[in-house]
């Protein structure tokens, strides 16, 4: 009787709790921005006829009085755009009317009935181009309260641009439709991110150099397309019906994601697979159906190993297009629930193009789809971390050395590829990482981003452990997915868990690593400068001795061999302004080899050594933990030099003159 009371009053609590409950905690993310759009394309026009219904719920405490739009496609209007103005191109610009873009709001009603199409207003907030039309502000007849819900009706018309910058239309029934629709911003409150003394709206204009920031939501869409075109959409098909005028209508639904996506392309095929619960789709051109392995089998390794090194992937599917030859400039790039890879063919089966870009983007389904940092301000956060995890991913599965290009004895591994992007720049202090992605005025985005990040990332886990490495992206995964979080966010989880399983081994935090690799410009390079072996030689000369003088002579210790005492030497030099902690290995021609500890700050420094002896070689950082070192090969001295990769790259040389030699054979 007691165990049924107890029962009965924790079954009737539990309910009350869940009455209680906004619908929203019970789902993924807190689905603060949902649409409903019903979308009519015109193959003729390259247009979209759309009805948008957005529900948008005010998650902070101050009352908005407001609303900020993206109205991206207007970055492909003209050229007096910010993004066209920053002399990107994307591919050339278009040579008629049909090849640009724009997005047009008709009209904007809010619940009530009121229309406030009149109240739009062009903004810029990042910068003083009043021609630039990718931000609107409406100002509401009444503020939506804190915590409470509005619903607005916006009709409006997007003309696709030819394919430019990843959307668009190319050919003749090729379309790949993003950041289509008038997208609302993201509200921060007081102390979000780095909104720290007021509240307000986070919608910068949309740069050649920056990508997206939304907040999570649910999308119902409706696609009608002529009946011949194959659709493939973010999120899960609901229905699709045929329609009497010779189109269909296709209907999509995507739960707790930042953006939807879609294709269509009557010439695509369909390739189904599955990886655990998660349904695959490949949507690719018959001609280049024999390929289709690799974008499927990077795909699972890629679902395999975040899943066991950073968390579970939780929609049931993931759709990846593998755009037409003609529409490549939609390539490479990432959505909720669908990714863009590269058109199928393949230039060499050692040359993993396919597998790159297809686990690369798949990696953003985690960073910055989940993990929802912002783009624009931060785009380390996400290129930076996808790039790290693309490197391990394809030399885990493809050969540390030969992941991304295995030819004719030539190979290279995607790791180092990403730490050549960064080490190979001729400035490497253009910028620090922690730039918004519009203010590289002067180039070094892509280099700073992706491959300065990547590769202190992967210094970070070399200096720490791949163990505490992988527990720092578990937390920092677990922690912030479906959320926004910020630089220093990450940089908390990465000094807690440090703490956690190091002690104050790296000192009282990792801050002092953050302020050289993410907010300076520091460079990495130490010297390993000179080894010497010098006999050890008693005193020579005049020395005082109880009063009197005493001559000490030098002594002959060619027949002493066996007693010699050796005085050997290690200099290192630091060449760069970074500092980091070093490990120095020395090896002595006995065999024996020792390992020194320095802290790397000074700009030279010198191990000194009295034994009988010799140093055969040292090696500054010989397990190259740190990884931004710009100049590996000034690592270490040897007095014996090996002459075996003398040989290894004559025979290399050797090979190609005589495959050279044979080619032209042919044509004899």
């Amino acid at each position: 009787m007691k165990h049924t009371l107890i029962s009965t009053l924790a079954f009737l609590y539990g309910i009350l709790v869940f009455a209680q409950t906004p619908a929203w905690e019970t789902n993924l993310s807190p689905r603060i921005a949902n649409y409903d759009i019903s979308v009519k394309l015109d193959t003729a026009k390259k247009t979209l006829t759309c009805k948008e219904r957005l529900n948008w719920r005010n998650d902070s405490p101050d009352f908005i009085t407001e609303l900020q739009f993206h109205l991206y496609l207007n970055a492909f209007k003209n050229t007096n755009s910010t993004f066209l103005r920053s002399g990107a191109r994307f591919g050339r610009l278009p040579d008629d009317e049909m090849g640009w873009g724009w997005v047009d709001i008709v009209k904007i009603i809010d619940e009530k009935g009121n229309d406030l199409t009149d109240r739009i207003e062009f903004i810029h907030p990042d910068d003083d181009n009043e021609d630039d039309q990718t931000v609107v502000r409406v100002a509401l007849k009444e503020p939506i309260k804190p915590g409470a819900s509005a619903n607005f009706d916006i009709d409006f018309v997007s003309k696709l641009p030819r394919i430019i910058a990843r959307t668009g239309f190319a050919g003749d029934h090729y379309y790949f439709v993003v950041q289509w629709f008038p997208k609302i911003g993201v509200y921060e409150e007081a102390g979000e991110r780095y909104s720290v003394d007021e509240g307000k709206w986070n919608c910068h204009q949309f740069h050649s150099n920056t990508e997206f920031y939304a907040d999570f939501g649910v999308y119902n869409v409706d696609l009608t397309v002529p009946k011949g075109f194959v659709v493939g959409a973010s999120g899960v098909l609901q229905n699709e019906k045929d329609n009497e005028d010779g189109t269909k209508t296709v209907s999509y639904r995507a739960e707790d994601v930042i953006d939807f996506a879609w294709t269509a392309n009557p010439d695509f095929k369909v390739i189904e697979d599955k990886w655990n619960q998660v349904d695959i789709k490949l949507m690719i051109e018959a001609e280049h159906e024999h390929n289709a392995d690799k974008y499927i089998s990077s795909l699972k390794n890629s679902m395999e190993y975040l899943a066991k090194h950073v968390g579970d992937y939780p929609y049931s599917t993931l759709t990846m297009i593998a755009p037409p030859i003609y529409g490549i400039g939609s390539s490479g790039m990432e959505y909720p629930t669908l990714i863009t890879t590269v058109p199928g063919f393949t230039i060499h089966e050692g040359i993993r193009q396919i597998e790159t870009v297809t686990v690369h983007e798949f990696v953003h389904q985690y960073f910055m789809q989940m993990v929802a940092s912002n783009e624009q301000e931060e785009a380390w956060l996400d290129e930076g971390f996808t790039t790290y995890f693309e490197n391990r991913i394809m030399d885990h599965y493809y050969g540390e050395k030969t992941s991304t290009t295995d030819v004719g004895g030539y190979h290279t591994g995607d790791k180092e590829d990403s730490r050549l992007r960064y080490t190979g720049m001729k400035n490497p202090r253009i910028a620090p990482c922690a730039t918004p992605g519009w203010e590289f005025k002067f180039g070094g985005y892509g280099d700073i981003a992706y491959g300065k990040t990547g590769a202190w990332l992967e210094m970070l886990a070399r200096m720490v452990g791949t163990t505490t490495m992988d527990n720092i992206m578990k937390t920092y995964f677990e922690r912030w997915k479906f959320r926004h979080p910020c630089g220093t966010d990450f940089i908390d989880v990465v000094n807690e868990v440090v703490a956690k399983e190091h002690g104050d081994k790296f000192g009282d935090d990792m801050n002092w690593f953050f302020d050289q690799v993410l907010y300076g410009t520091q460079v990495c390079d130490y010297k390993l400068a000179s080894i010497s072996n010098r006999t050890q030689k008693e005193p020579v000369g005049v020395f005082d001795k109880d009063g009197d003088k005493e001559w000490a002579e030098e002594v002959d210790q060619a027949s002493e061999e066996e007693d010699k005492i050796y005085e050997s030497r290690v200099t290192i030099q630091r060449l760069g302004d970074m500092t980091m902690p070093q490990e120095i290995l020395v090896k002595f021609d006995n065999g024996e080899e020792v390992r020194e500890f320095w802290n790397g700050r000074s700009r030279n420094y010198e191990l000194r050594y009295e034994r009988p002896e010799k140093i055969v070689w040292a090696h500054i950082d010989p397990e190259q933990k740190i990884y931004m070192d710009i100049n590996f090969n000034n690592n270490s001295i040897t007095r014996e030099p090996d002459k075996a990769p003398i040989h290894k790259w004559a025979s290399k040389v050797l090979f190609w003159v005589q495959n050279v030699l044979q080619s032209m054979f042919f044509f004899f």
